[in-house]
């Protein structure tokens, strides 16, 4: 240590000797100084919950066995019909355990607030007013079970740069106690489905379009700042689809990154049948289209190439790309055989093989892959009716925006979820009409027309798909840099 210097003796100026008093002291004040508490920054945890009973519990569970506890956690309930009030309030109260960062405590509360309106953005809303005066609030879905350090690398991440408003853990489905086939292949899909959309964000910068609901930390500082820029009384609003997707890209035209963590992850809730994969996802594909939209909303800025929509708008034309290839070659192979005059081409294959190795390597980036997402990207064949199947929900969505039809997506996914509803059967019969319609206008053409219409198609067919192709060649090659999805 540096001694402390007393002031040189009147007889000699030029003479400094050490002060033992003052050493002391210095010691003592240095001490004292280490032995101050670096500030924790504080976290509220907020939970929307909505018909959990099954889920809640494990939720609550992985929450309190995190290395960073949230300094409360508010379970919201709202409009729920079974029992996850009665289940939930076994954990209400204080929680304290010793951890590697020293012995933490936490407090669960569970507000049962009845009927709401406005569904999950006003659990959001309400939990949002209980912890407004903490750092930071952590959203996490009734169904999202994370994995222990998932709580700390967010916060770690978030407080290491100001600039951050709000960071999304890598999601991914578990798909461990799953007894249908048909749900074992629904989850698959949907596990692939999410980890290339989180390595497709990773090799972006970590920037994230939508900070999903899931599990998500925000900037209590960034939200009051979007409520004042964007003249809001609360940071989610309900006449919005997506609401997640609404409030990101508010809180990138604040000023803020929007990131997805390199480390952090949770599991969420898959859906396991058909009819509920298709409310969820024709529910997002149409709020997207909300935010995406021209004019749509008065209250987007930026819009529609606002930097958290590019990225949308450029999944969408991939969808049209692949619907049309898809439905092309459908109809062209009918057209071919129905005049004899398919040809089968060896190189064909290569489109396929190329797309297996794609999915092969999304799989080999699963931090958790196991014999069931090979299976699904090798065969080919599960991946193929998964496309066919999102593409339904894709249609649907732009058909339902543009036929002006007002309806509440949420409780038709609420309808679905409970094994209600045949929505999800509209596509696959519009499809059915549409090659029926075509059969029946192909018929009455001569065969030198039907030979000029296919002469015309597989060429432009082909040159499509040598550019999906020449794409996916493109994201084979690409690095992942050590991230896993």
């Amino acid at each position: 240590m540096t001694e402390i210097l007393a002031t040189a003796p009147a007889h000699n100026p030029y003479v400094v000797v050490a002060d033992p008093g003052l050493n002391a002291y210095a010691e003592q004040f240095l001490a004292e100084v280490a032995a101050i508490e670096e500030r924790r920054p504080t976290v509220g945890c907020v939970i929307p919950a909505y018909n959990e009973a099954e889920t809640i519990g494990g939720v609550l569970d992985a929450l309190l066995m995190q290395t960073r506890l949230p300094d409360v956690i508010h379970l919201i309930v709202n409009n729920t019909t079974d029992d996850t009030v009665e289940i939930a309030s076994h954990w209400a109260g204080p929680h304290t355990r010793v951890t590697a960062l020293g012995e933490q405590s936490t407090e669960i509360y569970v507000h049962d607030i009845g009927v709401n309106p406005d569904k999950k953005v006003g659990a959001l809303n309400h939990g949002y007013s209980l912890v407004s005066d903490f750092d930071y609030m952590l959203g996490v879905d009734g169904d999202t079970t994370p994995e222990p350090t998932a709580v700390e690398s967010l916060v770690a991440e978030i407080t290491s740069d100001d600039r951050i408003g709000g960071i999304s853990a890598i999601y991914s489905i578990d798909d461990s106690a799953l007894d249908s086939r048909v749900g074992r292949w629904l989850v698959a899909g949907q596990r692939a489905q999410f980890a290339a959309f989180n390595m497709q964000n990773l090799l972006r910068g970590r920037n994230m379009a939508v900070l999903g609901g899931q599990f998500s930390i925000f900037s209590t500082g960034a939200l009051r700042e979007v409520m004042e820029q964007s003249h809001q009384r609360t940071p989610w609003v309900n006449d919005s689809e997506v609401e997640d997707s609404l409030l990101s890209l508010q809180i990138k035209s604040a000023g803020y990154l929007t990131k997805i963590s390199a480390t952090a992850r949770a599991h969420v809730g898959g859906m396991t049948t058909l009819r509920s994969l298709d409310a969820q996802q024709v529910k997002w594909n149409f709020g997207a289209i909300d935010l995406m939209w021209p004019g749509q909303r008065g209250d987007t800025r930026g819009q529609p190439l606002h930097p958290n929509l590019r990225l949308r708008w450029f999944e969408h034309a991939s969808m049209v790309l692949n619907i049309l290839t898809r439905v092309g070659f459908l109809l062209l192979l009918i057209g071919s055989l129905s005049i004899d005059a398919f040809v089968f081409q060896a190189w064909w294959l290569i489109p396929p093989s190329v797309a297996i190795l794609l999915n092969l390597k999304v799989v080999r980036s699963m931090e958790n892959a196991n014999r069931r997402d090979y299976l699904f990207a090798a065969t080919l064949v599960q991946a193929e009716v998964y496309m066919w199947v999102r593409m339904g929900h894709f249609v649907r969505a732009w058909l339902k925006f543009f036929s002006h039809q007002q309806s509440d997506n949420w409780a038709a996914q609420a309808k679905a979820e409970s094994g209600r509803g045949s929505a999800w059967l509209y596509p696959y019969l519009t499809l059915l009409v549409v090659v029926a319609a075509g059969l029946a206008i192909w018929v009455q053409l001569s065969v030198e027309l039907r030979s000029t219409a296919l002469s015309v198609g597989w060429p432009v067919l082909g040159i499509i798909t040598v550019v999906q192709t020449a794409w996916m060649v493109i994201k084979i090659m690409k690095r992942h840099r050590g991230f896993r999805s």
